[in-house]
C-alpha cells in the first residue's frame, strides 16, 4: 500500500509557518533590553577584604585600577598597599598590583590615582610620596614625588615661635601631612590635596619635590579638609571638596601660578554629616560629588543646581562612596566603596550608575 503524499497545499502552509517561527525568533532575539533609567546601580567589581579599604579609581582602555588600603592602622600588618585591575566590560580580575619600597612597619596606605598621555599610572602613598608605574611593566616603578613635608602648626609658640617665613600649615591643631586627591594640568603640574593641613601642594612637571600651591585656614575644619580635586573642562579653575563633619564644601580657586586668599570661592555647600569626598565632571558639565557619609552621589548640574542619586537597584549599596571614574561604554559612572565608617568588608567594591553621561576631558599631560 503506498503513503499518501502531503498535497502541494500543506507543504506551503508547513513552509510558512516555519518561516514565520523563524521571523518571530528573530524578532525577539533582536529586541534590544530595556534602557536603564538614571540612577540604576549594579556591582562591577568587588574587592577582597585584606588589605581592604579601597579608594582611589582610574580608568585606562578597558581597564579599571583601584588602590588600597585607604585607612590607618596599617604598622606592622605585613600587607603591602595593591591596586586591584578588573575589565571595565565585565568586572573580572585583571589581577594586582603591589606597591614595591614600602616599610611594614610603618603606616603605608594609597589614595588617588591618575594617568598621563603615555599611559603611566601616578599613585599616591601616604608613605613613599606619589609612585609612578606603567601598567604594561608594573613591576617596574619610581618614586616621582617626595613625600608631603610635615609641616609645623602656624600658630606654633612651644617650644618657641616659629621663625618669620618658615612654611606652616594655618591650622589649630599640628597634624602630620595626609595626601588625598591628585589632579594634572596641561603643563604637567600635579596637584595633590593635603587633608590635614589646610594645604593643597603642586609637584613640577617630571615630579620632584612639592611647593605649597594654596592654604587656608578656611580648609581646617573638624574631621578631613581638603579632599577630592579636578581641573574643570575649561581647564580655568581648579574645584575641590572640603569633607569636614559638620559642613562639606566644594571650592574652586583660578588655575593660576600663585591664587590668593579672596581667590577662593564656593561652588556648593552641603548640609552636616554628608561629607563631599570625591569629584568628576561630566561631558555634560555636570560635577558628580561622592557624599561619604550620605551614602548618595550628588549632581551640580551648569546651572548650580543639585540633585541626588541613591544606589538604585544595587546588590551591595553607596558605603562611604569614595573616588570616582567614568565607563564611557555604558554612560555610567563608577563610584568606590571605601566603606570607612562601617568597616563592612563585603561593601568594598566598585557600583556602576548610569548617569547617562560620559567623562569630561582630563588632563593627561
Amino acid at each position: 500500500m503506498m503513503s499518501r503524499r502531503p498535497s502541494f497545499s500543506a507543504l506551503a502552509v508547513s513552509a510558512f509557518l516555519v518561516a514565520l517561527a523563524l521571523f518571530l525568533a528573530g524578532r525577539v532575539r533582536a529586541t534590544p533590553p530595556p534602557k536603564p533609567a538614571i540612577g540604576d546601580t549594579d556591582v562591577l567589581a568587588t574587592i577582597p577584604a585584606a588589605p581592604g579599604f579601597p579608594e582611589g579609581i582610574a580608568v585606562h582602555g578597558h581597564t579599571v585600577y583601584v588602590s588600597t588600603a585607604a585607612t590607618f592602622g596599617t604598622a606592622g600588618n605585613n600587607l603591602p598597599s595593591k591596586i586591584y585591575r578588573f575589565d571595565v566590560r565585565d568586572g573580572s580580575s585583571l589581577g594586582t598590583i603591589d606597591i614595591v619600597g614600602e616599610d611594614m612597619n610603618h603606616e603605608h596606605a594609597l589614595s588617588g590615582m591618575a594617568f598621563d598621555g603615555n599611559g603611566l599610572l601616578y599613585v599616591l602613598s601616604t608613605q613613599i610620596g606619589i609612585v609612578r608605574l606603567d601598567p604594561a611593566d608594573p613591576g617596574q616603578q619610581t618614586v616621582y614625588g617626595t613625600p608631603l613635608e610635615d609641616l609645623p602648626a602656624c600658630g606654633q609658640t612651644l617650644p618657641f615661635p616659629l621663625p618669620p617665613g618658615t612654611p606652616c600649615s594655618p591650622t589649630q591643631l599640628d597634624a602630620p601631612p595626609l595626601p588625598n586627591d591628585i589632579a594634572f594640568d596641561d603643563a604637567g603640574y600635579a596637584y595633590v590635596t593635603d587633608s590635614l593641613q589646610a594645604t593643597i601642594w603642586r609637584f613640577p612637571p617630571g615630579g620632584g619635590r612639592p611647593q605649597i600651591w594654596f592654604q587656608d585656614a578656611r580648609l581646617d575644619v573638624p574631621g578631613f579638609g581638603p579632599n577630592g580635586v579636578r581641573l574643570t573642562p575649561d581647564r580655568s579653575h581648579f574645584v575641590f571638596a572640603v569633607t569636614g563633619n559638620q559642613t562639606g564644601t566644594i571650592y574652586s580657586l583660578p588655575h593660576v601660578d600663585q591664587p590668593q586668599a579672596g581667590d577662593l570661592a564656593t561652588v556648593h555647600t552641603y548640609n552636616a554629616f554628608e561629607a563631599p569626598d570625591d569629584l568628576a565632571f561630566g561631558s555634560s558639565g555636570n560635577l558628580y560629588v561622592s557624599l561619604a557619609l550620605a551614602n548618595q552621589i550628588s549632581v551640580i548640574a551648569p546651572d548650580g543646581s543639585e540633585s541626588r542619586l541613591p544606589s538604585q537597584g544595587s546588590l551591595i549599596p553607596y558605603d562611604g562612596p569614595a573616588n570616582l571614574a567614568f565607563d564611557n561604554r555604558t554612560a555610567s559612572l563608577l563610584a568606590v566603596n571605601h566603606a570607612p565608617f562601617s568597616n563592612t568588608p563585603a561593601h568594598f567594591a566598585v557600583l556602576r550608575t548610569f548617569v547617562q553621561d560620559h567623562e569630561g576631558p582630563l588632563a593627561r599631560p
